[in-house]
């Protein structure tokens, strides 16, 4: 029996032994690669579609993210409000993204209505027809919306951050200006929709309490498609990183303005590269949670701010260092030196013992709470999968939590902390 009047006994997170559960994988009657993980006790149901059909393929700016928008605003057999009507009667949610190689189709649903929600995704693959009403409504709601957007430093930051460090017209960097949306094209909308969605390169990944004939359900309605199976190598590099040589920037957005935002960023290798995962420990030391020393220097000793925070970018092809954060226009050049100072002693002095403890048992709680759930597993095959690694890369990270040394660490602060190669910008 259980003794009450003994405390169990602490064990640190680094003690755990962590494990991905895995995915089965099928293959629909066209190719299509489904991945699914079975798991959870609620009769809950994922299904996501991961087209090969990101701005990286557009011919013209805004072309990817309006035709993956527009997806649920009507077909043949039926219109905008009756599509999120169907969808809302039986308490699901279908949501789109658009991103740099990839867009999304996203179904959350009860298990037991999948057979009423999977055809009707088929009819948005296969027969959405763009009506010209919908695209002059979204065109100009987004216009009014980017209009606001453009008044907030931080939204201007963001956008020109990106510019710097990939360049202005690579589909990591370029961003959109009134005029694209006034440019936007049914005609250019249908033929991409053409070719990426109805003739595309599509994965499937689901998740939940997978029904006995789930799959087939899926390839009855999408395995019959003229839908293609693809790999993310498969993406041409014909984009190439040009990034600015200018390093530092002052912005004046808003003369009346009272806050700055602060980006300072530098290019950094993909997932590939062998110190990608070694670096995620350097800059969670350095920003990468509210115990960081960013944090603790610029907010909480400082008061500059009300938070700060530095990470690598989620790209496929190639990533980048970020420090963001927003203060008074007037400690703005006093923060930016704080974060070298910063970078500075990662470079000189070893990490201590009780620092990076800390700092292990944080990722490793991180990596916990993103295998509790099917949706959360399933995100985390997703992630491996479109950036083309296996379970391997997910071992090896926990590995590299639990053993990088303070030497290392150094190591590293001294090969990529470096501010001359951040570029350094503040917008007000």
């Amino acid at each position: 029996m259980l003794n009450r009047t003994i405390a169990p006994k602490i064990v640190d997170a680094v003690d755990f032994h962590l494990s991905l559960p895995l995915y089965k994988k099928y293959i629909l009657k066209n190719g299509v690669e489904v991945y699914a993980v079975e798991l959870g006790e609620q009769d809950v149901l994922m299904v996501n579609l991961v087209f090969n059909a990101g701005n990286w393929f557009e011919e013209k700016n805004l072309v990817a993210a309006t035709t993956n928008y527009l997806l649920k605003n009507g077909t043949t057999k039926k219109n905008a409000f009756e599509i999120n009507e169907h969808f809302e009667y039986y308490g699901s949610y279908l949501g789109r993204s658009c991103q740099n190689e990839t867009a999304e189709i996203s179904l959350h649903c009860l298990e037991k209505y999948a057979n009423e929600l999977l055809p009707v995704i088929a009819e948005l693959i296969t027969d959405s027809v763009f009506p010209q009403e919908e695209l002059d409504i979204y065109k100009k709601n987004s216009q009014q919306r980017l209009q606001v957007s453009l008044m907030k430093s931080d939204f201007v930051a963001g956008r020109l951050i990106d510019s710097y460090l990939f360049g202005g017209q690579h589909p990591y960097g370029k961003y959109a200006v009134k005029e694209d949306y006034e440019n936007l094209q049914q005609g250019e909308i249908k033929n991409f929709y053409k070719e990426f969605y109805q003739h595309g390169k599509c994965k499937i990944f689901i998740a939940g309490k997978l029904q006995k004939d789930i799959i087939e359900q899926l390839d009855k309605n999408f395995g019959s498609l003229p839908l293609k199976a693809w790999n993310i190598s498969e993406i041409n590099t014909a984009h190439k990183i040009i990034p600015v040589k200018e390093k530092k920037y002052n912005v004046l957005n808003d003369a009346n303005g009272v806050q700055g935002s602060i980006r300072i960023a530098r290019n950094f290798p993909n997932r590939h590269h062998p110190d990608f995962q070694k670096a995620g420990v350097l800059n969670t030391i350095f920003g990468g949670y509210f115990g960081s020393r960013l944090m603790a220097n610029i907010r909480e000793d400082k008061g500059y701010t009300y938070g700060i925070y530095s990470y690598l970018m989620n790209h496929i092809q190639e990533s980048a260092w970020l420090i963001s954060t927003e203060a008074g226009k007037e400690v703005c050049e006093a923060a930016v030196k704080e974060v070298y100072k910063e970078m500075q002693l990662l470079c000189d002095e070893p990490v201590d013992d009780e620092e990076l403890q800390t700092t292990r048992n944080y990722m490793i709680g991180i990596i916990l709470g993103d295998l509790d759930g099917p949706f959360q597993v399933a995100g985390r095959w997703k992630n491996i999968i479109l950036n083309n690694l296996d379970e391997n890369y997910f071992y090896r990270g926990i590995e590299i939590i639990k053993t990088i040394t303070t030497k290392e660490l150094q190591e590293l602060a001294n090969k990529y902390l470096h501010p001359k190669e951040f570029y350094e910008l503040v917008v007000v």
